[in-house]
């Protein structure tokens, strides 16, 4: 077994940590916050949804325990390979971790480019869920 390479980016958040999971809980909401990666989104069965991709349509699992802040969004087929975030408390507010897992030969530049995209994730949920009091 070979764990691959952890990437991890967290923002501050001005609301209470349920308001944020409640927002990420809900697939239908990624392609707000991730646009890059989900055109659209649509409920599949069970826990699995139906992301629409410039690349075709991928099936995820979207894993909550609201009660711990945890929301993975994760490869149906693979669900160790995809997006987990945490959310926990920050004083009077949240904060938002999201973290990625690349295999150890990862070109470093493709894993810069995926985290500063990652940036932009963290700011457009940090301001959907701000803007929604």
């Amino acid at each position: 077994m070979n764990p691959g390479r952890a990437q991890t980016r967290t923002i501050s958040v001005a609301a209470p940590p349920a308001r944020v999971v409640e927002y990420l809980s809900d697939p239908r909401h990624i392609p707000e916050w991730a646009p890059g990666f989900a055109t659209a989104v649509d409920h599949d069965h069970d826990d699995i949804w139906r992301v629409h991709t410039e690349n075709g349509p991928q099936r995820v699992a979207v894993r909550v325990a609201a009660e711990h802040g945890v929301v993975d969004v994760v490869s149906a087929d693979s669900p160790n390979l995809g997006l987990f975030t945490r959310v926990v408390p920050n004083l009077t507010g949240a904060e938002l971790i999201f973290s990625l897992f690349f295999p150890a030969d990862t070109d470093p530049a493709a894993v810069a480019a995926q985290m500063a995209v990652v940036g932009e994730e963290l700011r457009a949920v940090r301001d959907r869920v701000e803007s929604r009091r």
